[in-house]
């Protein structure tokens, strides 16, 4: 392990926190941003849709592009682009620009993140993989706990583009610090475009990564919502929605922490059996509607658990699985972290128009099948399979 470590980690993930309040406050701000644009909810809807399409097919290529650049260079890259993304989306006059600036965004975060963890990977031993992987994503999911709610509550307050000012802040106080504190020769595996090529050819690893894609879609179809469910169902304005976001966001920090300990522990695919199966029975209470406030925390704050301890787990599956090209297996599943959420939203926005808001959680609880199927799939495909 490299000298100060963990303090290197700790400085990524404060990155990751930037990026995940960026990309994730959206659900917060969604009803304000919506009324100030004259769009309808699943039309604004298409503000994360769109960071997210762009993401996915983005990012591969750029960490393919980028493969042999120092991490230093990457790094402070990909978050100072996310920045200044966040500067444009604050400025936006009409929808169009907002839209551009997303994908500006998405670009960014998708060199940062995937060559943060890359960088975690290589410099940790395998017993602690887990743990460096989950203190890594511990910057997307802390976002969650106070990024998204008190973005959500300034939007409320002060308007949604207060939130995009302070994202872009954070960005590039973290862009300075990491070109002045990260080293310049880290141990990493390098990764060329031909190596993209070899994992998209590579269908047991795709099926692999596919895992995140259908979990993913199956959580962001009440998520992304989760504003106007609450507002029709609960009565829930701004208050309500942050003190929601906020028990979600908890959850997100315990589960972090938990996937990361459980697959040190029990073993990946044994976590992430977990997780499925728990997503599959939760979500279709949120089609039961209203319901006590208190009842309504504690099913958010143990779906939430549940969910976000996939990462850590998944990561250390694909760090495994991937070897020489686990940089580009990462990349690859940070863009079907953001595929699955495109996916989830635009189903959400599908489910709204034809069944209305209360039939998401039913929805998101068959889509939750589908990604214990794919697990089940892919653990028997791969067990003594590698890559070339």
């Amino acid at each position: 392990m490299i000298k100060d470590f963990t303090f290197l980690i700790r400085l990524m993930s404060a990155g990751n926190f930037a990026i995940g309040m960026g990309a994730f406050v959206i659900i917060g701000i969604l009803n304000p941003l919506a009324e100030d644009f004259g769009l309808t909810h699943d039309q604004a809807g298409w503000v994360l849709t769109i960071y997210a399409i762009a993401y996915a097919l983005g990012s591969p290529v750029i960490i393919s592009l980028t493969g042999t650049w120092s991490r230093r260079t990457a790094l402070a890259l990909g978050i100072g682009i996310f920045g200044l993304a966040s500067i444009l989306s604050a400025l936006a006059p009409n929808p169009e620009w907002l839209f551009a600036t997303r994908v500006l965004a998405a670009f960014g975060a998708g060199m940062y993140t995937p060559a943060a963890a890359a960088v975690a990977a290589a410099n940790s031993p395998p017993e602690m993989r887990g743990k460096s992987l989950a203190t890594i994503f511990f910057g997307l999911t802390l976002a969650q706990v106070i990024g998204v709610p008190g973005g959500s509550f300034i939007a409320y307050t002060l308007g949604w583009t207060s939130a995009f000012w302070i994202v872009a802040i954070l960005s590039l106080t973290c862009t300075v610090l990491i070109w002045l504190k990260v080293p310049t020769e880290l141990d990493f595996a390098p990764s060329e475009i031909k190596d993209l090529v070899k994992s998209l050819l590579d269908w047991r690893g795709l099926l692999v990564v596919a895992f995140t894609a259908t979990l993913m879609a199956a959580l962001y179809v009440p998520y992304t919502y989760m504003a106007p469910l609450l507002a029709e169902t609960m009565d829930y304005g701004r208050d309500g929605l942050t003190l929601v976001l906020l028990v979600f966001g908890c959850g997100a920090v315990v589960g972090n922490w938990i996937g990361g300990n459980l697959a040190d522990r029990i073993g990946s695919g044994r976590t992430l059996a977990i997780v499925a199966v728990s997503q599959t029975l939760l979500m279709p209470l949120f089609s039961l509607l209203p319901m006590p406030g208190w009842a309504l925390l504690v099913l958010v704050f143990f779906w939430s658990v549940l969910g976000w301890s996939f990462m850590p787990p998944q990561q250390s599956r694909l760090v495994v699985y991937g070897q020489s090209r686990q940089g580009v297996f990462l990349a690859l599943n940070a863009s079907a972290i953001y595929i699955g959420a495109s996916i989830g939203s635009a189903v959400g926005g599908l489910v709204i128009l034809g069944l209305g808001l209360q039939a998401l959680g039913v929805m998101g609880g068959l889509m939750a099948v589908v990604a214990l199927t794919n697990l089940w799939l892919s653990e028997r495909l791969i067990d003594g399979n590698q890559p070339d």
